[in-house]
């Protein structure tokens, strides 16, 4: 029987900051740190198509696919295209409008709640920071093997550089309004390989496309 965590807050991604950028498809969008810093988060890339760092991740995906916080739905709406089965979920009304608008399934929901073909999928996607989702990297692994099938992958995107970081941030439009504040993370490559190992996943590959780091992992059977 797979238990399902607690889905931690996601009002921040509902919120007018993000839903007004995807409406918009571009920014200014970023996350702003407690500390002040901001990371500026890119929307025009998210509401076009998938471009050839994406296509590489396409490119590992295996059986039916289910892209977490899929945002706009570039991915699911390439994967409806070749008649590869896939699902987007997302916390934003706007979010899976938009994925449906582009012809790709979408669903409004959290990761860690009751999701469709829970350990059935083939594939489960991590892109553009989703990594960060709920503040416990550990936690998201941990559910994301309670998704896929066994020998299924985990096709996840990193941070560019060697970085694992856990923060408070805000979703901010650049008006000096910013939205509520979520727990969110960043793990480079080498941060999330250990991690894994030390969740019971085996790293498969990793590569870099324009400046944009990949890793794939599987989960290994206790």
């Amino acid at each position: 029987m797979v238990t399902v965590t607690a889905a931690p807050p996601a009002h921040a991604w509902t919120a007018d900051p993000y839903a007004v950028a995807l409406r918009a498809g571009r920014g200014p969008l970023y996350l702003l740190r407690a500390d002040g810093r901001r990371l500026p988060l890119d929307v025009e890339r998210w509401c076009a198509g998938p471009d050839v760092a994406d296509l590489s991740v396409l490119g590992h995906c295996r059986g039916g696919v289910l892209d977490i916080g899929c945002g706009p739905g570039r991915m699911v709406a390439a994967l409806a295209r070749a008649d590869h089965p896939a699902l987007g979920i997302d916390t934003a009304p706007a979010a899976v409008a938009r994925t449906r608008d582009s012809g790709g399934a979408a669903l409004l929901a959290s990761v860690f709640q009751r999701l469709p073909a829970e350990g059935r999928w083939g594939s489960a996607l991590l892109m553009d920071g989703n990594l960060g989702i709920g503040g416990d990297p550990a936690a998201l692994l941990r559910r994301v093997a309670g998704l896929l099938a066994p020998g299924g992958l985990l096709l996840a995107e990193t941070a560019a550089t060697e970085v694992d970081e856990r923060f408070e941030a805000r979703l901010d439009a650049g008006s000096g309004v910013a939205g509520p504040a979520f727990a969110w993370a960043r793990l480079g490559p080498g941060a999330l390989r250990g991690l894994a190992r030390r969740g019971g996943w085996s790293p498969v590959a990793q590569w870099t496309v324009a400046d944009r780091a990949f890793t794939a992992l599987r989960h290994r059977e206790p």
